[in-house]
């Protein structure tokens, strides 16, 4: 016998905003009752568990323990420039002059999580060095 992941809960103070965000992120639609003003809210994916937001009352202090990884469709670089206009800021840059690495990017409430390099990113990386 094993458990199933059902959701992944990030708390925050606006869990309909901050699932709106998330929705933008990911492409997927946030559930179809889900309110301005929920003390709940998720983000149904594609494949794998929900993001779950949970309105608390205390703010984000310290680092995640735990975060997202995002690997995009379109290249890191520009997947990057589209999370940050859409309300995400650069934490850390952590993108290498050979094209390895990541960026450290949080949403609009703080919550880190990383943008990696895309499949096509890493195919031209593997192809250059061949």
């Amino acid at each position: 016998m094993v458990s199933v992941v059902q959701n992944v809960a990030i708390d925050c103070a606006d869990a309909y905003g901050l699932a709106r965000f998330w929705s933008e992120v990911t492409g997927r639609p946030h559930h179809p009752t889900d309110r301005p003003g929920d003390p709940e809210a998720q983000v149904m994916l594609a494949e794998g568990p929900i993001l779950h937001f949970n309105q608390v009352p205390e703010p984000k202090t310290v680092k995640n323990r735990l975060h997202l990884c995002l690997r995009p469709e379109t290249s890191r670089e520009e997947e990057v420039e589209r999370l940050l206009g859409i309300g995400a800021t650069l934490v850390a840059d952590r993108r290498n002059p050979d094209g390895s690495g990541w960026a450290v990017l949080a949403d609009p409430e703080g919550n880190e999580f990383c943008v990696l390099r895309s499949e096509s990113d890493r195919a031209a990386a593997g192809a250059a060095g061949s």
